[in-house]
């Protein structure tokens, strides 16, 4: 399976201990079916703001990890409740821009799910998707993703994770088309 090219792949490296915030979403209704969102395809310039607040080990995995491992991922943790960017390289094509594909995707991350995540596609256009998502877990969790295409050239999402009794996560993206062509771009 190839990886990811849209955006939420790219930031799926921000949330280092594995807390994703990839939505599970089951299949749309047919009358629901695609549309892409109005952003050209190309190379994009991603700009991922995270921050995590209330995190904690589980008690499951804290059990399979040395001191020295739980005292590095507990600064690691820690570290993460102040704002952190970074700038990405994304390749987009008209496929990955996609509602449809985007929340397969989504849905596709989370491997430990296994397709027991429950969501709600809130609003679909070809200018906004907004997608509530309740997971039973483990762990249990929540989210609420917003991708919205301002203009052709500019895209704009936030998407909020809320694992329970383990903290949350909150991400701001700011996307910027740069050219037609991904030369020079990997996924």
């Amino acid at each position: 399976m190839r990886k990811p090219r849209w955006v939420m792949g790219q930031v799926l490296v921000v949330v280092e201990w594995g807390l994703i915030l990839g939505l599970c979403i089951p299949m749309l209704a047919l009358d629901a079916r695609a549309e892409s969102l109005n952003v050209k395809p190309g190379a994009w310039e991603m700009t991922v703001t995270s921050v995590a607040s209330g995190m904690k080990l589980s008690p499951e995995m804290a059990a399979n990890m040395t001191p020295a491992q739980r005292i590095q991922m507990e600064q690691m943790m820690k570290a993460r409740e102040e704002p952190h960017t970074m700038t990405v390289p994304s390749c987009l094509t008209k496929e990955d821009v996609s509602q449809d594909r985007i929340i397969k995707e989504m849905e596709d991350e989370d491997d430990n799910a296994a397709g027991q995540c429950k969501a709600k596609v809130i609003s679909k256009s070809s200018s906004k998707l907004v997608i509530d998502q309740i997971c039973p877990g483990p762990p249990a969790s929540t989210g609420h993703l917003t991708i919205e295409a301002k203009t052709p050239e500019r895209l704009v999402a936030t998407g909020d994770r809320n694992l329970k009794g383990s903290g949350k996560t909150h991400l701001d993206i700011k996307g910027k088309w740069l050219r037609a062509s991904c030369e020079g771009i990997e996924d």
